[in-house]
């Protein structure tokens, strides 16, 4: 089989009414495929997106059907798929990333310092570097292809956005995804905070079902998709350390000879932030 789409780490196969989703060892940092693969990232990837997934079903549907590869055709029964690979109902995604951001780090805080504002919200004066928001924010972006980079937006534009693509429903979608992601931010943040893990900032993915109801897609909350910190030592003022690609993306802007490839001491410390995140979370060793 071959997939019929291909991101920067995820491959999608089509499998009639459904999709496998298979999360590979491969890691992007400034939309950039670096030339490393990263053993057992995909594995995490794929069972934390299924950890997240269950625990947040009382919030919103999503399109997870099975990570048992036994579900799937003979094709994805092999090493290469195993704890890898997700069968999904099919979606018609929304044209929007869902960016939550419950502290102030990276692109927002760079913003902040300027003009006191995060993608157009203004927030109080005198917050540090890695200081809690007073109440998380959403801002959202286009999504843009491979290669390109996303456009953050504010949620007015979201409105217009989405009405280009769903007439007459823009204003409803854009509402309905602001408050899903406010809504399943604020549970898993304070799931993640008694497993010893901040949550600083992460982004979701949505679409629609076969019935036109808004369903919660892609991955959730992976140290791909978000900032998580080590609670422990947590102290605004400067970054943080953390337990996601960030320690990969750092070592990139620190040495600009880089070519796209991490050193593999790099990528060892990388997966190590990835299993010991899992572990923490879920109580349970990958």
């Amino acid at each position: 089989m071959k997939p019929i789409k291909e991101g920067k780490v995820r491959e999608i196969y089509d499998n009639g009414d459904t999709l496998i989703m298979v999360a590979t060892d491969r890691i992007s940092c400034f939309d950039v495929i670096l030339n490393n693969e990263v053993t057992k990232k995909g594995t995490v990837l794929t069972q934390m997106s299924k950890f997240w997934f269950d625990l947040t079903k009382d919030i919103i549907p999503n399109h997870m059907i099975s990570t048992d590869t036994k579900d799937m055709p003979e094709f994805f029964r092999q090493p290469a798929f195993e704890g890898k690979s997700m069968l999904c109902r099919k979606l018609n995604i929304l044209p929007v990333e869902c960016i939550v951001r419950g502290y102030i780090t990276g692109s927002g805080w760079a913003s902040y310092q300027k003009n006191g504002t995060v993608c157009g919200i203004t927030l109080p004066e005198g917050l540090q570097e890695s200081d809690k928001l007073p109440e998380p924010i959403y801002t959202p972006s286009t999504k843009a292809e491979i290669g390109d980079h996303d456009e953050n937006i504010s949620f007015e534009q979201s409105v217009t956005h989405l009405e280009t693509y769903f007439p007459g429903k823009g204003a409803e979608y854009a509402a309905k995804l602001r408050d899903y992601t406010l809504a399943l931010y604020k549970k898993c943040a304070d799931y993640a905070l008694s497993r010893g893990i901040i949550i600083a900032d992460t982004k979701f993915e949505f679409g629609l079902d076969e019935a036109g109801n808004i369903v919660i897609g892609d991955e959730m909350l992976t140290p791909d998709s978000s900032r998580f910190w080590p609670a422990e030592g947590y102290e605004p003022g400067h970054g943080q350390p953390s337990f996601d690609k960030h320690f990969a993306r750092d070592w990139l802007k620190e040495n600009t000879d880089h070519n796209w490839t991490l050193p593999q001491e790099v990528v060892n410390k990388t997966i190590d932030k990835y299993l010991q995140a899992y572990e923490m979370l879920t109580g349970k060793a990958l």
